[in-house]
């Protein structure tokens, strides 16, 4: 799946392994950014490679949106996630 802006990852790797992501920014070098809302605000994404980074089908609009919002976004996928796999 071709990773776009919004889209919802998963990290493999690193301190932030199994935490959900949205990708904020693309760069032509095979690297992303990424916020949550919480420790990686969206005015300072993290830059990761994405051969870390396991890509979902969801995407979140990130027009307008702000860090709480991203937050409870992200909270809630993984709520959804946890329910589903029980």
């Amino acid at each position: 799946m071709k990773i776009v802006e919004g889209t919802v990852v998963r990290a493999k790797a690193g301190r932030d392994e199994n935490r959900l992501f949205a990708v904020t920014g693309i760069t032509d070098s095979g690297y992303v950014y990424i916020s949550d809302g919480d420790t990686r605000k969206l005015a300072s994404p993290k830059k990761k490679n994405v051969k870390h980074l396991a890509v979902t089908k969801t995407v979140i609009e990130l027009d307008g949106i702000t860090d709480k919002r991203l937050k409870m976004n992200l909270r809630d996928l993984t709520v959804t996630e946890n329910e589903s796999e029980v």
